[in-house]
């Protein structure tokens, strides 16, 4: 019986691994013995220039899962891969993942609808950086982010009015890129 297996591999390197890996099964002809060979990704909303933009991302760097009959052959496969540095268990004996993991990181849009989880945000932004006011009643100043806090897509930015500096929190929207 098939079980996912969690296969540690070089960060950058999963595409790579994953393609050899598929094509070392076809060339052994022990295909029956694999199932699917994925790398878990997930839906990311990006800040870029003011606009938020979905990009699909790894989920977990460095990782990716292989549905396979756990055997010497099938193990000896797997761990003679290039790029392959381990598969993840306890000590030498690889440990499957359960059911409810497999879902979770197969199919991290359902289980986040499931448990009403907000959307992970990354932001281009960086504190100290000058960025301009494209919105809101301070629109065409400019000024230095001071603070980001990601999870409510707010920044802190010190705007100049009348010669003193005054910090201002404005949404991502709000601001562009000089």
């Amino acid at each position: 019986m098939k079980k996912w297996f969690v296969i540690n591999t070089y960060s950058g390197h999963e595409n790579k691994v994953r393609t050899t890996l598929e094509r070392r099964v076809e060339s052994l002809g022990v295909g029956r013995h694999f199932g699917d060979i994925r790398i878990p990704m997930e839906s990311v909303i990006e800040i870029k220039d003011g606009k938020k933009v979905p990009v699909e991302q790894r989920q977990f760097p460095g990782y990716i899962l292989v549905n396979m009959d756990m055997n010497e052959n099938t193990w000896q496969i797997v761990r003679q891969t290039p790029g392959v540095t381990q598969i993840v268990g306890n000590g030498d004996t690889p440990l499957p993942l359960s059911r409810g993991e497999v879902e979770r990181l197969l199919h991290p849009g359902e289980a986040a609808e499931a448990a009403r989880e907000k959307v992970k945000t990354t932001v281009d932004y960086t504190i100290g950086e000058t960025v301009k006011v494209i919105g809101g009643p301070l629109s065409d100043f400019t000024g230095a982010i001071s603070d980001i806090n990601v999870d409510q897509s707010r920044l802190k930015v010190l705007v100049s009015i009348f010669g003193r500096e005054t910090p201002v929190e404005l949404s991502f929207n709000q601001v562009a890129k000089l």
